[in-house]
């Protein structure tokens, strides 16, 4: 297990590793109702973010974001779990206002990106101290 730090608590997750291999925006690039990336420009476009730990080595700004990922939490199609390299205060937004709503939410952990290829094809769970590993 790798130490990471915890950006926004939430849900401990375990799920198939989904590591992004460029920048996403989630505002027209991730699909809310079907956790689909659907930017036709993305490398990973068509690939399916929920129930997944999604690695994002950053995210392409809007302040939409947040609300995108509030609507990913709502509609039950969040990712396990979210490892990013550095902190986004506007994506992380929406984890924090899903929270304050009541609703469960995945934990949001820093770690650092040369460490995410180390994932790439496994499942991956993220413990309540925010370690992030190897499922067994």
């Amino acid at each position: 297990m790798s130490a990471a730090e915890i950006l926004v608590p939430g849900k401990a997750g375990e799920g198939e590793a989904l590591v992004l291999t460029a920048p996403i925006s989630f505002w027209g690039g991730v699909d809310p109702k079907t956790g689909r990336i659907a930017d036709v420009r993305h490398p990973q476009h068509g690939e399916i973010i929920s129930s997944r730990v999604l690695f994002l080595p950053g995210t392409i700004g809007s302040s939409s974001a947040s609300a995108v990922l509030m609507e990913l939490v709502h509609n039950g199609r969040a990712p396990a779990a979210l490892v990013l390299r550095e902190p986004d205060a506007i994506l992380l937004l929406g984890l924090i206002v899903a929270r304050e709503m009541g609703w469960e939410t995945p934990m949001a952990v820093r770690l650092a990106h040369g460490a995410f290829d180390a994932y790439r094809g496994s499942t991956v769970k993220v413990a309540d101290d925010g370690a992030v590993g190897v499922a067994a």
